[in-house]
């Protein structure tokens, strides 16, 4: 498709699907998972492998690592888009639960200090990830690919973020302790094991509440999706672990809530997976209008 001066990176946890990356140039850096002791790119996992990653980190007993993108893997990114003349927004994984946007700004310097542009490098924190992150990029590249400079495809994706409520129900809080990402969440330790928390991710991954069952998990996530609704936030999105089943029956209720589709679906991939565990449930969206839908 045609390219505006504009260029979007993001990385591989916004786990969208790729033809939505490449209808709206979308490019991306991949973060890094480590099971068994084997590292690989999060990219080189492909969806119809994310089951048997998830049965192996069930049945591991040191479960798994992440790492960020190398300085190098952003510099290989951004390098081609500056030397053809273009300026580059980057739009990344919440500072407080990764150190990509670290990465990508140590590579910022870099390409300003060698001469090669890299003051045209804007690098962005969606304070989010996964679906919200995703919902950010889409909303950048649409603007990208329809001429807008750097600042505005920036003003646009804040201007988004603003509105973005995002919550996930998980099965347990053990992968969030043993990884450290647990943040806020620090405050459900300790209570009955038999809940199911509630959280989302305000820079830092964040309690809401806990219930009991994953039925009432269900039912509380299409009760947030009634306060999207009537928030006027009807751009939305499903997202899962290692659940389509349940994914499925999230959506048709977001279809009775909303009158409308998702702006996409996914399954969330062995980064964050990793992290959380499966098993995991999310809705949320953005306001209506901030992103197009069906091109």
């Amino acid at each position: 498709m045609a390219e505006g001066n504009t260029a979007v990176v993001t990385d591989s946890t916004v786990y969208m699907p790729p033809e939505f990356l490449a209808a709206n140039d979308i490019q991306t850096v991949s973060l890094y998972v480590t099971l068994d002791g084997e590292q690989r790119r999060e990219s080189e996992i492909s969806a119809e492998a994310y089951d048997d990653f998830y049965e192996r980190l069930r049945a591991s007993e040191e479960g798994a690592s992440t790492s960020q993108p190398s300085v190098g893997d952003f510099t290989s990114v951004y390098e081609p888009l500056l030397a053809a003349g273009r300026e580059i927004v980057s739009i990344h994984i919440s500072a407080g639960i990764s150190g990509t946007i670290g990465s990508a700004l140590q590579a910022r310097k870099e390409l300003v200090d060698s001469g090669s542009g890299g003051e045209r490098i804007h690098v962005w924190d969606s304070r989010s990830g996964c679906g919200g992150q995703g919902l950010m990029a889409l909303i950048a590249g649409q603007a990208s690919v329809n001429g807008d400079d750097a600042e505005q495809v920036v003003a646009k994706v804040e201007r988004a973020r603003a509105t973005l409520k995002m919550w996930f129900a998980i099965d347990t809080l053990e992968y969030l302790r043993r990884g450290g990402r647990i943040g806020a969440a620090q405050a459900f330790l300790g209570s009955a094991l038999q809940i199911k928390p509630i959280l989302t991710l305000e820079e830092e991954i964040t309690p809401v509440e806990r219930v009991r069952t994953r039925r009432r998990a269900f039912e509380r996530m299409v009760e947030y999706a009634r306060e999207r609704s009537e928030a006027s936030a009807g751009t939305w999105v499903v997202q899962h672990i290692h659940d389509p089943e349940t994914a499925r029956r999230l959506v048709e209720a977001g279809r009775e809530v909303f009158g409308s589709e998702p702006a996409f679906v996914s399954q969330i991939g062995p980064v964050i997976g990793a992290h959380v565990g499966p098993g995991l449930l999310g809705i949320g969206g953005i306001e209506t209008g901030l992103l197009r839908l069906g091109d």
